[in-house]
């Protein structure tokens, strides 16, 4: 339980990388135009970074990378800049997001 193996990093960045295409393509349910794509640059660069430790052989970094992307995808969804209704990839659900404008 405490070892990062190749096949739970491989299922991470599958995962993160499926809800950046989502993000991406969804609508913005504030008015914060320019925070949703520094959060999205942010998101990416996390990425990335994640990709560079993993080809590396540094799985520990990578891992920490994507749960950080992650988190940005998660607190942009929760906020409204990304306008996703999926709870297997976002920790979003109807109660708790913001109204629709």
């Amino acid at each position: 339980m405490n070892v990062i193996t190749e096949d739970k990093l491989k299922r991470y960045f599958t995962i993160t990388g499926e809800a950046i295409k989502k993000a991406e393509n969804s609508g913005n349910r504030t008015e914060l135009t320019k925070e949703r794509e520094d959060f999205l640059d942010m998101i990416k660069r996390y990425y990335s970074d994640a990709e560079f430790f993993y080809k590396k052989g540094d799985f520990v970094n990578a891992f920490a990378a994507l749960n950080y992307a992650h988190g940005w995808l998660d607190a942009g969804a929760r906020i409204g800049l990304f306008d996703v209704h999926d709870s297997r990839l976002f920790t979003v659900d109807e109660e708790n997001s913001l109204p629709e404008k």
